[in-house]
């Protein structure tokens, strides 16, 4: 196992890299410039702001050109009353998992409510004087990253308080595809909400409409839902991201390694947090095999990292995010399966967190009992066959199939 482990994704790259080619008549790389976020229309949604009191539920990717939109839209006039902070915090500068407080913006002057902390959705009273919350957070397309589940309690909040909710809509960095197991319904949590695989291949706004067209708001209450579209967009379009989308996504390889490798985050593996490659990397202190080592330290963005000051021995991911996850499409599991096989204490190697993110039991027991991959990815495909049929309803977009 250890020659496979070490050079299948190699023999990988070099075969995906060259069915790339005729990919290319299909799916091309584009920036910021060669689209209008739904936030940059401001013809289109300006109108609908006129006389309103505005919550904005908002982070530090939530800009038009160089403008933050908090900003923008207190320039233009705008009564503009509170932020609301999702999952590192309005500015984007906290730890995953932190714990964030309300405060008030220096800025701004504007008090800043956290939706991660005490609570998750705004209260009754956080919405007394407001008439419409603008969300618009650029997301990663993957079941969790937890700001969809922040806009499904915005938009829940605004349901139930008949307030509007109005979505400025950004391109998908993962939206290329569809993939993973389909969350199961018992393992709902904040880091997944929905019935949706792993890589769900929507804009926020696709997935906004779905989540209110399908019910799955409390008591399936419908949200006032309105959305402004991406201009010049469609789902083959590899798209670079202009920001950052949290501290530890620094990059785009970072950004495509995420879904496949979020998964270690339910194991003891470290996947290089308190390392200057985040989601990049791959390893432990007890591991064997490898070609890379790194040691995990305390940082902003990870105080208390997995492995933290223990040497690591793994892998260096970071060319594989290019060469071989945008182009193969799919969830790749072959260095989670090759990790248990290769750690000297197996027993130790899940941990609780592992089932939530995988959004199925069955995962962790078919790679226990050394269930081939393509085996594994057989069993998600009547689930994923039914979802790719919802999802097709709530599209904005021209899509890669």
């Amino acid at each position: 196992m250890n020659r496979i482990f070490l050079f299948a994704a190699i023999l990988g790259c070099f075969s995906i890299s060259n069915a790339q080619q005729k990919d290319n008549i299909l799916y091309r790389t584009i920036t910021k410039d060669d689209v209008k976020t739904g936030a940059e229309c401001t013809a289109q949604y300006f109108p609908m702001l006129k006389g309103k009191r505005i919550a904005i539920c908002c982070n530090q990717t939530s800009m038009i050109g160089k403008a933050h939109l908090v900003d923008s839209l207190i320039k233009a006039g705008f009564d503009v009353k509170k932020v609301f902070a999702p999952e590192h915090g309005f500015r984007g500068d906290a730890e995953a998992g932190a714990i964030i407080g309300n405060y008030t913006d220096k800025q701004t002057g504007l008090p800043v409510i956290s939706l991660y902390g005490k609570d998750y959705k705004p209260k009754a009273s956080d919405l007394n004087d407001v008439d419409v919350v603008i969300f618009d957070i650029q997301d990663v397309g993957a079941r969790f990253y937890t700001y969809i589940s922040t806009m499904h309690y915005v938009m829940e909040a605004c349901a139930e308080n008949k307030k509007t909710c109005l979505v400025l809509d950004r391109p998908n960095p993962n939206g290329f595809y569809v993939d993973g197991p389909v969350l199961e319904k018992e393992l709902k949590s904040f880091i997944g909400m929905h019935p949706v695989p792993i890589v769900h291949g929507m804009t926020i706004a696709e997935y906004a409409q779905m989540i209110n067209g399908e019910g799955w708001l409390k008591n399936g209450i419908k949200c006032d839902l309105k959305f402004v579209k991406v201009d010049n967009y469609n789902h083959t379009y590899f798209y670079i991201l202009p920001v950052k989308p949290s501290p530890n996504l620094p990059n785009m390889n970072a950004v495509y390694l995420y879904p496949s490798l979020c998964l270690f985050e339910g194991t003891v593996m470290s996947i290089g947090r308190g390392t200057d490659k985040p989601f990049q990397v791959i390893g432990h202190p007890d591991f064997k095999i490898g070609t890379y080592t790194f040691t995990p330290e305390s940082r902003p963005e990870a105080k208390e990292p997995p492995c933290m000051g223990k040497k690591c021995k793994g892998y260096d991911l970071t060319d594989f995010a290019e060469l071989f996850i945008k182009n193969y499409k799919q969830i790749y599991l072959f260095w989670l399966m090759g990790a248990y096989e290769n750690m000297p204490n197996k027993d130790k190697f899940f941990n609780s967190t592992f089932d939530k993110l995988a959004g199925t039991a069955l995962l962790k027991k078919q790679i226990i009992e050394g269930v081939k991959e393509e085996d594994i990815k057989k069993s998600w495909q009547p689930a994923l066959d039914n979802f790719k049929k919802i999802r097709k309803k709530y599209l904005l977009y021209t899509d890669f199939e």
